[in-house]
């Protein structure tokens, strides 16, 4: 890790709405939410790009009940996750995908016990800050994809999936959703 970010602010100006949304969320949690992947590089969509963010809690069930009322979803769509990550150390936690279409805003939040939080911030940190190589990669693969619709999502998620594991060398990761 080159360059220390701080993913508790987005690279990508977000909409006021979609700010005004986020800052009431994290308000709401009483914790920071942390944002990695594409809004905090330059191969960020809006409007299709979703954005990811991160939870750190000492109390996971706690956060999902929390975030499940502010959001209106139900508890049970929470899907657990288990990850081990290049130095071999397992990492639990939760992942769910929200949309809300009269934001026009797509997260993946993805929660975690707060004894994992250095861990899986320096990983999704080393995907924040990539060569100007593979940005361009990302940046053209999405270009292709969102604007030209030349390749479906099957392709679409292959070459980024090829892109951000081999490209980089991150292979030594293990996610599973259960």
């Amino acid at each position: 890790m080159n360059n220390k970010t701080d993913m508790t602010k987005t690279k990508n100006k977000l909409p006021d709405k979609t700010n005004h949304f986020l800052t009431n969320l994290s308000d709401y949690l009483q914790t920071p939410l942390y944002f990695y992947g594409s809004i905090q590089r330059y191969d960020y969509y809006h409007g299709h790009s979703d954005i990811d963010i991160d939870i750190f809690t000492p109390n996971e069930k706690s956060t999902i009940n929390t975030l499940s009322n502010y959001l209106q979803i139900d508890k049970k769509k929470f899907k657990k996750i288990i990850w081990q990550n290049d130095k071999r150390r397992m990492i639990y936690g939760y992942k769910k995908y929200y949309k809300n279409e009269s934001l026009n805003l797509k997260i993946e939040f993805s929660i975690y016990n707060e004894k994992y939080k250095n861990d899986v911030l320096e990983s999704h940190e080393y995907k924040t800050n990539l060569p100007l190589f593979i940005v361009i990669l990302l940046y053209l693969l999405k270009f292709v994809y969102y604007k030209l619709q030349m390749i479906d999502s099957k392709m679409y998620r292959k070459y980024k999936h090829y892109i951000l594991t081999d490209l980089i060398n991150y292979k030594n990761h293990i996610f599973v959703v259960i």
